[in-house]
């Protein structure tokens, strides 16, 4: 099935999990969490920085309606969209760390390059 993973949660659940999890990953820069959700939450974060990289108002107004702390969206159109201002995608990494014990998901460390 192409698009979106259901996550085991309904829908304005697992929008506000997606959000939360951009959310940490770019105040912390390093977040832990399950396979599919860092795979789900990766296309979302890089779509933000996308925005970021545009830079104009119209696109700081998208980011705060998807993103709910104003310091982490100006964090991220001052610092992070210029780490990443001559690079065409590609601006988080999955590393895996193996089964989590006590329900032996796949953890991850989603990051930022």
């Amino acid at each position: 099935m192409k698009g979106y993973r259901k996550l085991g949660r309904n829908s304005s659940h697992r929008a506000s999990m997606l959000r939360n999890l951009v959310t940490d990953l770019f105040r912390y820069g390093r977040i832990q969490t399950t396979d599919c959700r860092a795979k789900e939450a990766r296309r979302e974060a890089e779509k933000m920085i996308t925005l970021a990289k545009r830079g104009d108002l119209h696109a700081r107004r998208q980011a705060l309606a998807y993103i709910k702390d104003e310091d982490v969206v100006t964090k991220l159109f001052s610092e992070i969209a210029q780490n990443y201002a001559d690079r065409n995608g590609g601006y988080t990494r999955i590393l895996k760390l193996g089964p989590r014990q006590g329900d032996v998901a796949e953890a991850v460390f989603l990051e930022l390059v």
